[in-house]
């Protein structure tokens, strides 16, 4: 279970359970990321930036929640939930917008580097995706992780 405390308002940074986690770990996760959007203000730009641990696919059903430029060609479970959150609350999952090459999509490496996944994503209320101008990783960063810094390049 999730302690209330791992989510705060205006600053959401989330870490999901893992895919092979159980159910009500997930359920759990869900709930309160649910809860937490609700409660911040309907008049603030609300951004969700997270290891997700959810494989976006390139499904034609689920656009324009998702873009077409994911690395899966195929969504997971915790992808599946956090589309389902987009839906339910009309926000767009916008690191899969934008071309890029394979390396700038990536989010997490395996640690023997055999197998490159992207997890990390960024949510942003649909309203607000016109200031959105690029989403993307970054590889150059040492942040002493397996995970790539993800930055988004907004207009003020």
């Amino acid at each position: 279970m999730y302690p209330e405390n791992i989510l705060q308002l205006y600053n959401y940074k989330c870490h999901a359970p893992t895919e092979v986690s159980t159910e009500e770990e997930k359920e759990s996760f869900c709930d309160l990321l649910q809860k937490t959007y609700e409660e911040s203000p309907s008049y603030d730009v609300k951004i969700i930036i997270g290891d997700m641990n959810a494989q976006v696919g390139k499904e034609e059903v689920c656009c324009p929640t998702i873009g077409k430029h994911s690395l899966h060609e195929r969504t997971n479970d915790n992808g599946h939930r956090l589309i389902q959150f987009a839906n339910l609350n009309n926000v767009v999952i916008s690191s899969t917008m934008f071309q890029h090459k394979n390396i700038h999509k990536s989010t997490w490496t395996a640690s023997d580097r055999s197998f490159e996944s992207q997890i990390g994503h960024m949510v942003i209320d649909a309203r607000h995706m016109l200031y959105l101008l690029d989403v993307r990783s970054y590889r150059g960063g040492n942040v002493d992780s397996d995970h790539y810094l993800v930055i988004a390049r907004m207009r003020a």
